[in-house]
């Protein structure tokens, strides 16, 4: 499998891609819950990172995420209940982070516009 890229906005194309085509992104859940990291744009702002592949996800489970393992949600839950979810909860979503951390940081509901955008094609 080819790695992420150093460009972020190629990273989100890609997840956008490669979520339409397995129908599922990849979270990583621990045992307090979902990891979260604050926003590097937006203060008081948490960031909840998920990932087009598993084995981008699980680049992560180490140092302070060791507990956490990566696990999938099906696309059609994540556009009508996580994105509207994480909106209402004023969390931001990160897409195909890299291993530092590096990546989109966006609006839930703009997520849902562009894949759903992507879906319409």
């Amino acid at each position: 499998m080819e790695p992420l890229s150093d460009n972020i906005e190629e990273n989100l194309d890609r997840f956008i891609v490669e979520a339409i085509a397995t129908g599922c992104v990849w979270g990583l859940e621990g045992p307090d819950g979902w990891a979260l990291c604050p926003s590097e744009k937006y203060p008081d702002t948490d960031v909840m990172p998920f990932w087009s592949q598993p084995e981008f996800a699980e680049q992560l489970c180490d140092g302070e995420w060791s507990a956490y393992k990566a696990v999938p949600v099906a696309l059609d839950e994540f556009l009508d209940e996580w994105l509207p979810g994480m909106h209402e909860d004023v969390f931001l979503v990160g897409v195909n982070w890299d291993t530092e951390l590096e990546g989109v940081e966006m609006e839930p509901l703009d997520l849902i516009d562009e894949i759903e955008g992507e879906l319409s094609q």
